[in-house]
């Protein structure tokens, strides 16, 4: 099957809007939108007990307080911790959410996705698998395609193999010689690369191998403009409205 075409916005919003609201919360995902984004970026990774939720670390200690590892944390237990109080007292009370919960939202605000699967060590087909049976069964049709992304090889094929019309993003912190036979071998349609680390060189080679190159995280503006100028096609941020204005300057 092939894969379905994917057309990224200059902007996506980082794990919602991470400057603004609790990172990868529905509160995130409301204000991205409400400052102007059109797509957001979040974390899927699974709960002890195998539900797919928001969430970046491997812990849960630094946005909710407790010193435990998710994957050994039920997603009752979960649902019970606060995941907003961390950021300002504004937000406290709001929850971590499942991933069909921010799918709801996303249907709701009109965003598209770039969705990245962040497994706990071990779990990176099993993630994959949650992930791509969410998206079958919930995903919008009124919105744009989501972007699958990962830093495992492991996951991004697992993807590939079950759902291979979703496109496929591979996350490479340094572009390294090797980047474009990794890619090829997870038949990824783009590189997301962190911004701060690209040598012009690497995008040219990027580019002209044929791939969407996306760049994170940029809250610099200078910066945001330079890698445009270099020929990266999207910008992750988490202040959208501060990028967006830059690069519309």
């Amino acid at each position: 099957m092939p894969v379905a075409p994917l057309a990224l916005p200059r902007l996506i919003a980082h794990r919602g809007a991470a400057t603004y609201a609790p990172e990868n919360t529905l509160a995130s995902l409301h204000e991205a939108r409400r400052r102007g984004a059109t797509w957001v970026e979040f974390d899927v990774k699974l709960s002890g007990d195998g539900v797919p939720i928001l969430m970046h670390d491997e812990s849960l200690k630094r946005t909710t307080g407790l010193a435990r590892a998710v994957a050994q944390t039920s997603w009752a237990e979960i649902q019970q911790l606060d995941a907003g109080g961390w950021k300002r007292a504004a937000f406290a009370g709001e929850r971590v959410p499942s991933f069909e919960a921010a799918i709801a939202c996303l249907a709701e605000e009109g965003l598209g996705a770039n969705v990245e699967i962040k497994p706990c060590p071990g779990r990176e087909v099993e993630t994959a698998m949650a992930v791509v049976s969410v998206l079958r069964r919930q995903w919008p049709p009124e919105l744009p395609t989501p972007l699958l992304s990962s830093f495992k090889d492991k996951a991004l094929t697992a993807c590939r193999d079950a759902a291979p019309e979703l496109p496929r993003a591979l996350l490479i912190d340094a572009l390294a010689d090797r980047w474009q036979a990794r890619a090829e071998a997870v038949d990824a349609v783009g590189i997301n690369t962190n911004g701060k680390k690209l040598a012009a060189s690497r995008a040219a080679e990027v580019k002209a191998a044929g791939y969407l190159l996306s760049a994170y995280t940029i809250n610099d503006p200078p910066l945001a403009q330079a890698l445009l100028a270099m020929g990266v096609d999207c910008i992750i941020t988490d202040s959208p409205d501060l990028i967006d204005a830059a690069i519309r300057a």
